[in-house]
């Protein structure tokens, strides 16, 4: 079918338009064109989909081949644009419009129109296989109106690094300049560009964890083969008495500083780095696979990570072994530089204008609206009501959640899968089942309770193709399909059912095995049934000890159940009454006072990340500009290395079961600032403030596995890499007392290594006793299992205590929990360290976390002479100390 005529007469409705930032046009004329622009962008885009109109033989059923829009779609755009406003000009809006709906027609035609009139457009999604399949269903229509270079889809993340780098990549630029002493890259693309608009699919990516609280930092992976003979110099001398002194008088160094000429002082302060690395590199876990040096990272092996040049060393050390190839080496040996740190936090401001579309806006609680408001000034709100009448998804607040222990988890999900499947007549219904994590999903999926049923069970997770993911996406609704997905699958993913059988009986069940952080993450996985007036079901089965992350305990739940509705109780450091009608009630509470939290520590550091940023703004300006002395600074500054006058080494010794998740979100935002305030009062104090290194150590108990059940950091002298740990870094397991002597046996084990000259110990419970450690290795895992781990001989935290006494190693112990409070006093005592409580569950709870921390590292390093004088001198700079 011939379009051309078509096309062409969408192009001659607005001409050749180009729109320039600040100078943004868009008065009546140009919105008066909006409504003609919309019917021809759908004509085409229907048009486009036609051909099985046309192969369909039946007159009265080639209807139902045709994609049109309706009426809500339309609205939804006429509202974005501001059609109906009674003022001209463009404004940031967000619209409403219900899951399974039409969300991706909406963005791709509203896309569309805004490049056809002159601006350039990106599409922010969550998920790079929702913004892949989206884009693929457009591309044809954005080709054929000559609008490719126009329109972006993409991750947010991945649209942001876009915006930084659209003058030229970063990296290219500085390498460049480093290189050949150029600066060509950037004045190739200096000429006016398009006004930017930013689309955004679904609200939720403005308060995901990768996006809001997060920092971009591009580096630069200088190589020469200079910088490979400085290198390995430094490995071969590695057990000599090296010095910065001593290498800056080799041939080696000086090589690579004739190959710099202008950057001498860069290649310094990587040296510095190389130097405490190259000693501390053994300290780090990393995994040796296939030929690389990767890092675990949740369920998976990462290999994209760097710990400064730890790694470089690792694989320096594992090439040795031979274990790692010479190929594989060289390609990673280089010099890192980083190009500064850009907050995602702050790219959305970069655009123009923001609009989208969410199937969540109504659910937002007052800290999003506060953000949504506030700072990226989106203040106009569209709610379409739906074209397919009212939803018909069925959920019982009060006979539709069940909450389970261990024992019988499992098998409750198993007898509610077999339970749902059964429809209202002999065909079976389809049954979909959301986990919170790929290792969640894998513990059920293998688990005894489901042998009965697993033939008849398929699973999808994120690493599998897009093939892979469309073909079972699709069969996964149809009848007798039993399917297990990891959550990401239960926001915007089209379970689209076809199959009359499915329908009749209800339609799609739909499992959630896990209370969502957010509700609009839970209205999602609802909406992946029920869809544009189909019947459907949905319920939630939780583990109780999942919920200690949203302080919710056994009691209360219990005394809800035998209230009979009511039930009275103080909630965490608030003592506070409420009265809850619902269990349901009860937990939509516990999860909104969990995101206020967490959203006060990453607002916080997103504070931190702007001033961060606005320097790497400034940064650009100056490369940009051609201003190379500032550049030079910048760079030099920014890649400070470490002077190794360090006299205290500290383990940060951290419980990370699950009720401790408001301690870890606090710790990974607080790093910076404990970093920042300790430097501040050393330098004051003229004390050098690199006198310090920190190894963050989290522990579990005998239901994690080996490489979860102790987890730790490289030393670090610097926040970043710990900030990057963290992240890492999940709450997980939890089981009574916990395996404090898994610690403690690692911070011994650290010593015999290196001195350590204090551990500081953070925890909610007791350590196990040594009746538990012998129960709890053999119930979970079995013995035979912990004898090929590295922890095959078991330990007692007492044991362990008695090394550190014998090595003058104090352990300050803060107890986040008053049951762990005479045990972690008497460590305290035993070994002359600190016991405080620490109301990590407060709204303080961040500021009270840097103080106890830093106060420690300040009095380690000032010793007996000037501990003391040091942590007066912190608390009258920062305020009160919660003491």
């Amino acid at each position: 079918m011939d379009l051309d005529s078509l096309i062409s007469k969408t192009k001659l409705i607005v001409g050749d338009m180009k729109q320039i930032s600040k100078q943004i046009v868009w008065d009546t004329v140009i919105r008066d064109k909006v409504p003609n622009l919309a019917a021809h962008i759908f004509a085409l885009w229907t048009l486009q989909h036609a051909h099985h109109y046309f192969e369909a033989e039946d007159l009265d059923d080639r209807n139902n081949y045709l994609l049109q829009p309706h009426a809500a779609q339309v609205i939804s755009i006429f509202r974005m644009l501001g059609i109906d406003d009674e003022q001209e000009g463009l404004s940031n809006t967000l619209v409403q419009i219900r899951t399974g709906e039409g969300k991706s027609v909406t963005l791709g035609v509203t896309a569309c129109i805004l490049a056809l009139l002159g601006f350039h457009v990106s599409c922010a999604c969550y998920s790079e296989y929702l913004s892949q399949r989206d884009y693929s269903a457009f591309l044809s229509l954005f080709n054929s109106l000559d609008l490719i270079d126009y329109i972006h889809y993409g991750t947010f993340n991945k649209l942001c690094e876009d915006i930084i780098n659209e003058k030229g990549d970063i990296r290219q630029v500085v390498e460049e300049l480093i290189l050949k002493d150029l600066n060509k890259a950037m004045q190739n693309n200096q000429e006016d560009q398009r006004a930017k608009i930013l689309l955004i699919d679904e609200v939720d990516v403005f308060f995901s964890r990768e996006f809001y609280g997060n920092v971009y930092t591009p580096s630069v992976k200088l190589r020469d083969s200079t910088i490979s003979s400085l290198v390995d110099f430094i490995w071969k001398e590695r057990k000599s008495t090296l010095s910065l002194t001593k290498i800056k008088n080799t041939d080696e160094y000086q090589n690579c500083c004739k190959r710099f000429p202008k950057w001498e002082l860069l290649i310094e302060e990587a040296v510095k780095d190389m130097l405490f690395d190259v000693n501390n590199f053994e300290s780090h876990d990393y995994i040796v696979n296939k030929d690389r040096i990767g890092y675990s990272e949740q369920d998976n092996t990462v290999y994209n990570i760097a710990y400064g040049y730890k790694t470089l060393f690792a694989y320096h050390c594992e090439h040795e072994k031979d274990k790692i190839s010479k190929e594989s080496l060289e390609a990673n040996i280089y010099i890192k530089i980083k190009c500064g740190s850009f907050s995602y936090a702050e790219i959305p401001l970069e655009f123009e204008h923001i609009m989208g579309v969410t199937g969540t806006l109504e659910t937002l609680s007052d800290p999003e609206k506060h953000i949504i408001n506030h700072i990226y000034k989106i203040n106009k709100s569209t709610f379409t009501p739906s074209v397919f009448g009212k939803n018909n998804l069925k959920f019982t607040e009060k006979d539709d959640i069940m909450i389970e222990n261990s024992d019988d988890y499992f098998n409750t999900i198993v007898r509610e899968v077999q339970t749902r499947l059964k429809g209202k007549s002999y065909d079976k219904r389809a049954v979909l089942v959301f986990f919170e994590s790929k290792q969640k999903l894998k513990e059920f999926y293998d688990s005894k309770a489901l042998e009965t049923i697993k033939e008849s069970v398929s699973y999808l997770t994120e690493e599998a193709s897009s093939l892979e993911k469309e073909t079972l996406i699709k069969r996964s609704t149809t009848s007798g399909q039993i399917t297990l997905f990891t959550k990401n699958f239960g926001r915007g993913t089209d379970f689209v059912c076809y199959d009359q059988n499915v329908s009749d009986n209800n339609g799609i069940h739909v499992i959630q095995t896990f209370l969502s952080e957010e509700v609009s993450e839970e209205v999602q996985i609802k909406g992946r049934t029920a869809r544009q007036g189909d019947l459907g079901s949905y319920s939630m089965i939780l583990l109780d000890s999942d919920l200690e992350k949203f302080q919710i305990e056994k009691t209360h739940i219990k005394a809800i159940k035998e209230a009979r509705g009511v039930t009275v109780f103080n909630i965490g450091s608030l003592n506070q009454t409420t009265t809850y009608d619902t269990i349901y009630d009860l937990l939509h509470d516990r999860r909104t006072y969990l995101f206020k939290t967490q959203y006060e520590a990453n607002t916080k550091y997103v504070e931190q990340a702007k001033e961060k940023h606005q320097s790497a703004q400034d940064f650009l300006s100056n490369l940009y500009s051609e201003k190379m002395d500032s550049v030079r600074d910048f760079l030099i500054e920014t890649n400070k290395g470490v002077e190794g006058a360090y006299n205290s080494r500290t383990v940060c010794l951290m419980d990370a079961t699950i009720s401790m998740f408001h301690l870890l979100h606090k710790c990974k935002n607080s790093i910076d600032i404990m970093f920042k305030r300790a430097s501040q009062i050393l330098k004051e104090n003229n004390i050098h403030s690199d006198s310090f290194q920190i190894q963050f150590v989290v522990y579990r108990n005998y239901n994690s596995e080996e490489n979860k059940i102790l987890q730790f950091s490289p030393w670090e002298t610097k926040p970043d890499n710990l900030r990057d740990f963290m992240n890492i870094i999940n709450v997980e397991g939890g089981w009574a007392n916990e395996a404090i002597e898994i610690g403690l046996w690692h911070a011994n084990k650290e010593h015999e290594r290196e001195n350590i000259t204090q551990v500081i110990l953070i925890g909610d419970a007791p350590p196990n006793t040594k009746n538990e450690i012998k129960f709890k290795r053999e119930k979970h895992f079995g013995e035979k299992y912990w004898a090929k781990t590295k922890f095959a001989q078991s330990t007692y935290y007492d044991d362990e205590l008695a090394k550190l006494i014998a090595n003058k190693i104090p352990v300050n112990a803060f107890y986040v929990d008053n049951r762990a409070k005479e045990s972690f006093q008497d460590i305290a005592n035993r070994t002359a360290g600190r016991c405080e409580n620490l109301d990590i569950n407060s709204s303080s709870g961040s500021q009270i976390l840097t103080d106890l921390v830093t106060e420690e590292i300040l009095r380690n390093v000032g010793g007996n002479v000037k501990g003391n004088e040091l942590v007066e001198a912190y608390r009258t700079k920062f305020g009160k100390s919660y003491t």
